[in-house]
C-alpha cells in the first residue's frame, strides 16, 4: 500500500509540474492533484496512520493543490484569450499606408517597415490603391501582405 501511495505521489507531482509548462488548462493538473491527494492518503495509511491522520493529510494537500491549480488554469485561460502582439500574426488587422502601387501589387508602410503587398481580394472589382491610401492587412503570405482598403470606422481607431 505504501509503494502504491509513493508511486501516486510521484506521478501526481510529475503531472502538476508538466501542467505548469504545458498549457493544458487543467487537463493534466486535475489528475495530478487527485493523484497527490490519493497517494498521500495511501502512503500515510500504509505506514500505519489512523483515519484521522489520513484525512488530515489528504485535506492539507487538497487545500494547497486545488487553489494553486485553479490559479494556473485561470492565468492560462487569460493568456490564451489575449490578442497576439508579436510575430507575423500580429500584423493582421493593422493599418498601413500605400507608398506605391501597380497592377500586380505595391509597397505598404506598416509600423515603420516597408512591405510588399497585393490585393487581398483580387476577384472583387475595387479601385486600385493609390499612394497615400490607408489599407488594412487581411493576411500574410510569406513576406507579402494581402491588403484591402480601410473603411471609415477603421480610420477612426
Amino acid at each position: 500500500m505504501t509503494a502504491i501511495g509513493i508511486l501516486l505521489l510521484l506521478v501526481g507531482a510529475a503531472l502538476v509540474v508538466v501542467e505548469t509548462h504545458v498549457p493544458s488548462l487543467g487537463f493534466l493538473g486535475v489528475p495530478g492533484a487527485l493523484a497527490l491527494i490519493g497517494g498521500a492518503a495511501l502512503a500515510v495509511s500504509g505506514l500505519g496512520g489512523g483515519v484521522g491522520v489520513v484525512v488530515a493529510v489528504a485535506a492539507a494537500i487538497a487545500l494547497c493543490a486545488i487553489p494553486g491549480l485553479l490559479l494556473v488554469a485561470r492565468k492560462g485561460n487569460a493568456a490564451r484569450r489575449r490578442r497576439i502582439r508579436t510575430g507575423a500574426e500580429a500584423l493582421v488587422g493593422q493599418t498601413g499606408v500605400v507608398r506605391n502601387w501597380s497592377e500586380r501589387g505595391g509597397r505598404v508602410l506598416l509600423e515603420g517597415t516597408l512591405w510588399r503587398a497585393r490585393k487581398a481580394w483580387p476577384e472583387l472589382e475595387q479601385a486600385e490603391p493609390r499612394e497615400g491610401d490607408v489599407v488594412v492587412v487581411e493576411r500574410l503570405s510569406g513576406l507579402t501582405l494581402a491588403v484591402r482598403s480601410a473603411e471609415e470606422w477603421e480610420l477612426a481607431r
